[in-house]
């Protein structure tokens, strides 16, 4: 996993930057003009379509400072001029200002369990292509599989070039430990992956950025949910279980970048024993393939809709599958609650699809053990989008943290 790219806003991974990951523009005239640079682009893009005169009002810089950098973005294809603000506005119309839809963009690509993923999101945040193969990679090699992947790479890279649109770097999500490198797959046990570095396996065209997929799901969330706080604990699951904790609006990462592996922390000591090593691991009790052999099912294609379809047309021994993990879920949660006092928790992933007959019984262990007040849980919207959209998204975000280190490419 890799180090927060930006300090101001929040942590994330991505490709475009010239300054390295975690590290703060130089504190000197050139620097300066790239920290307000980027304080342009963020603000045109949360706020856009915007004057140049409420750019300057918002960063409290001049209007004659403001219009400079606004002329040098749009030079570099960055920013679009849209023309007259609308009507009724007091005073002479300024001309109303947003991110191009062309130009740099995020490509995304994710490694799951029982699938493959890849995407283009443009500054704006639209998803303009998005390519998926389905089926299992347990097991297999690193080598086959990263090549499918770079197929679908290169698919939605065609796909977006075509809409002139370019990549400004490659994240990939993946469900294991990264290393601090960003692009290391430390231990992957559901993958079966140790100490594969990914960088040779994938596209050299673009920067690499790898990191775990709850990672990346709880950077979606923080930057795409509606109302996240910038303290909360998101969880998610597939076949394996992940977390992530973002603190003040940056990821808590850990000594070696290895934090929020909650699927392996023990909820029954003695329990099954676990590919991570350990025994009574989360995974063993509400990981997909441990609720479906709860609830005496075969694995199918799409689990988590076989799952949520037997729920909802009442069947009650998957309904009693579910309940029991949501208190597996309970009691894994109520120890990360008591020691970070999040202000949320938020279930993402496959969980999210499950949320109806998961959450009582998690609330319910929740409420129970926790020591302070209890913690709320929230279903995030994205759901199995997350990690996808998170690798995508931190790509943009770099270019709106540093647009002068993508000027002049593509």
């Amino acid at each position: 996993m890799t180090a927060p790219l930006h300090e101001a806003r929040t942590a994330g991974s991505g490709g475009a930057r010239a300054t390295g990951p975690g590290r703060a523009l130089p504190d000197t005239q050139q620097g300066m003009r790239r920290r307000n640079l980027a304080r342009v682009m963020h603000t045109v893009s949360a706020g856009g379509p915007v004057s140049r005169a409420a750019v300057a009002s918002r960063i409290g810089l001049t209007r004659a400072a403001v219009s400079t950098l606004v002329d040098e973005l749009i030079r570099w294809g960055l920013l679009d001029e849209l023309g007259p603000e609308r009507p009724g506005r007091v005073g002479r119309p300024g001309s109303a200002l947003a991110v191009s839809g062309h130009g740099p963009a995020g490509l995304g690509a994710e490694v799951g369990v029982d699938h493959l993923a890849a995407c283009v999101v443009d500054l704006r945040g639209e998803v303009r292509a998005r390519a998926v193969r389905h089926g299992t990679n347990r097991g297999r090699s690193p080598v086959p599989v990263t090549r499918e992947l770079t197929a679908l790479i290169r698919q939605v890279v065609a796909e977006a070039e075509g809409q002139g649109l370019w990549p400004a770097g490659l994240a990939v999500a993946v469900p294991g430990l990264v290393a601090r490198d960003g692009r290391t797959v430390v231990r992957a046990p559901n993958l079966d992956w140790h100490d594969t570095d990914l960088g040779p396996l994938l596209p050299a065209a673009y920067p690499l950025t790898v990191d775990n997929e709850a990672n990346f799901g709880a950077l979606a969330e923080l930057w795409l949910g509606e109302g996240t706080p910038r303290d909360f604990l998101h969880v998610s699951a597939e076949i394996g279980i992940g977390a992530a904790v973002v603190v003040d609006g940056q990821l808590l990462r850990g000594t070696r970048g290895f934090a929020g592996e909650l699927g392996h922390v023990p909820v029954q000591p003695e329990g099954p024993a676990c590919p991570c090593g350990g025994r009574g691991c989360l995974e063993q009790y509400a990981g997909e393939e441990a609720v479906l052999r709860a609830a005496g099912l075969e694995p199918a294609g799409d689990r988590v809709g076989l799952l949520a379809r037997r729920a909802a047309g009442g069947d009650e021994e998957v309904r009693r599958a579910l309940s029991a993990a949501g208190t597996a879920f309970g009691v894994a949660l109520t120890g990360a609650v008591n020691l970070l006092d999040p202000e949320a928790v938020v279930l993402g992933g496959a969980l999210a699809g499950l949320a109806p007959w998961l959450l009582p019984s998690l609330e319910a262990e929740l409420a129970g053990r926790t020591a302070g007040p209890v913690c709320p849980v929230s279903v995030s919207r994205l759901g199995p989008e997350g990690p996808l959209l998170g690798a995508a998204h931190s790509v943009v975000r770099a270019v709106l943290d540093d647009p002068a280190a993508v000027a002049g490419h593509g």
